[in-house]
């Protein structure tokens, strides 16, 4: 507790010292050349529940040339709207993004598209994308020079029926070298038979006519999909434990070692169903244990519409914890990992109470670099009818930033947070990364039925950071379930590399860390999914750092 105070301190003098503001966040996307607009159902009223869930976003490098690009995954209307279903952005490495969906493979795909989530599924060493779609998900091969394949069929998931697709996350639960993919889907829904609003109780909310559910509609599954390590998957969902729980209205999809033992498990935020925790048991199959663990539901025990989630080790006692976001008129919920089997609901206390806004998107990262992770949350209502309504809740909610004080507790910095935090939002999808080349960590925030945000914070930095990628050899290439650990001045710190989590979003895949006023890493270890333990010292702060599994060296 002594060293932690002292590197805490040791930031606000800087930031004192220099009279900048910690946060300085301005909305650039148009300037920045994100310019296409977002469609998803009607704007003014929405008829079904498939038109409020919407999009979200990924930060990725598709072409490999070490800049981070963006990708948003866009929809339709009922009259079916012609227009691309994935809008892709190309970073010309000198603050602007072009358009690169004519030319990428995406051009011709229409449909409600919903999430997405990044990995090299088939070691080839270029980054490849999954998209969940009301309808049959899509799996896209990165072809390399900038084109995308639709090879769904090809690698075996399936390209029939109709589900609704909602969160995704790659995921080596078996540590064979090749990446899995778990999906969850909403709900199991025909829009020729859905009720009309107002047509009954689970079609009205305080009084106001709108869409049916997700109370009332068929529950929809989970589903896992194993690797053959051929380019091709087989559905495991029932064989290893993922449908014996049962349904759920399921949406944000995550995998974290959070038991601590090597391997990676997986957690699904749910709407008005008790969250899944999926303990991975290290044979192939997994054993749900949310209500047992204290994820399920809140720190009352009541049912909550869980909608993103967000991992990380926020008070770096090298246990990651869990945050979610869910409905209005409640509030985020933050679960504090005890000991690797059991989390306590520290909402409350960790100072997330005062706002209960209905949240989408969220993310941990470490906005002011000082060695503790920071909270942002992207928000809007589900119904653009409250604004006619006098109920005093607006579909435009405002995006709020948590800073991360190093005591177990988070302060809110909205107001103090720039201009792009003043702005109201539909907001759906949220994902964060670097997106200027500095290090530093930008936003992107999917708007519904209008452009998308990019918020860039231009205050001067009152820290130093360091930047990992990391590539497998025996373990999967984009080494998701790798863990970072590393110690600085005294202060310790731990993070992985992760697909999938937020609301429907894709994280950059680089791992970040806030260093506060240390000028290096003193130890720096890597346990790769393979078991594979290496360490590094004395190793320099500001600068992207490429790690190779099994080799000493790095750039």
């Amino acid at each position: 507790m002594r060293q932690r105070f002292v590197i805490l301190s040791a930031v606000c003098l800087i930031a004192s010292g220099a009279g900048d503001k910690l946060f300085q966040f301005e909305d650039s996307a148009l300037s920045r050349g994100l310019t296409l607009d977002n469609t998803y159902g009607g704007r003014e009223r929405k008829q079904y529940i498939l038109e409020t869930t919407g999009n979200g976003a990924a930060i990725f490098d598709y072409d490999g040339d070490g800049l981070n690009d963006i990708l948003i995954t866009n929809g339709t209307t009922l009259e079916h709207r012609p227009g691309t279903s994935v809008q892709l952005y190309h970073n010309d490495g000198k603050g602007h993004f072009s358009d690169a969906t004519p030319r990428s493979g995406f051009a011709q795909i229409e449909g409600w598209a919903q999430g997405v989530c990044a990995a090299d599924y088939d070691n080839d060493g270029r980054t490849d994308i999954l998209v969940t779609y009301y309808g049959h998900n899509r799996l896209f091969h990165n072809e390399g020079s900038g084109k995308f394949r639709d090879v769904t069929g090809a690698a075996g998931l399936p390209v029939t029926g109709t589900r609704y697709g909602a969160g995704c996350a790659f995921v080596d639960y078996d540590r064979d070298g090749s990446v899995d993919l778990m999906v969850s889907n909403y709900a199991d829904i025909d829009l020729k038979t859905l009720p009309k609003p107002g047509s009954a109780s689970t079609c009205e909310w305080k009084n106001i006519p709108v869409m049916c559910g997700p109370r009332g509609l068929p529950l929809g599954r989970n589903y896992l999909y194993h690797n053959r390590g051929d380019g091709t998957f087989e559905d495991v969902s029932e064989k290893a434990g993922i449908w014996k729980p049962g349904g759920r209205y399921g949406l944000g999809v995550i995998a974290a070692d959070f038991s601590n033992d090597g391997w990676p498990d997986i957690y699904v935020a749910c709407d008005m169903t008790p969250g899944l925790l999926y303990r991975n048991k290290h044979d192939g199959t997994f054993e749900e244990s949310g209500v047992a663990a204290g994820v399920a539901y809140n720190f009352d025990g009541q049912l909550q519409a869980g909608m993103g989630v967000a991992v990380a080790d926020y008070d770096n006692d090298g246990r990651l914890d869990i945050a979610k976001t869910n409905f209005s008129g409640d509030l985020p919920s933050l679960f504090h990992n005890d000991g690797g089997r059991f989390f306590t609901d520290v909402s409350q206390q960790a100072g997330l109470r005062a706002n209960h806004l209905l949240g989408w998107g969220i993310a941990f990262a470490d906005f002011d670099e000082d060695g503790w992770k920071d909270l942002v949350l992207a928000n809007g209502h589900v119904y653009p009818e409250v604004d006619k309504s006098q109920i005093g809740e607006t579909y435009r909610q405002r995006t709020l930033l948590y800073r991360n004080i190093g005591n177990g507790k988070f302060a809110d910095f909205t107001s103090e947070a720039g201009p792009a935090f003043a702005t109201l939002r539909p907001a759906r999808g949220l994902a964060t990364g670097d997106l200027t080349g500095d290090g530093r960590q930008s936003i992107v925030i999917v708007n519904m039925n209008q452009k998308p945000s990019l918020l860039i914070n231009g205050a001067s930095r009152t820290g130093n950071y360091a930047r990992f990628r990391l590539r497998g050899k025996k373990s999967n290439v984009s080494a998701i379930g790798a863990r970072i650990t590393i110690e600085a001045r005294g202060h310790k710190q731990m993070d992985e590399v992760r697909s999938g989590g937020s609301f429907y979003s894709q994280n950059d895949l680089a791992i970040h860390f806030g260093l506060g006023s240390a000028t290096e890493v003193d130890r720096l270890v890597v346990r790769w999914p393979s078991g594979l333990e290496q360490e590094w010292k004395k190793v320099a702060a500001n600068r992207t750092i490429d790690l190779v599994e099994g080799e000493q060296g790095f750039k």
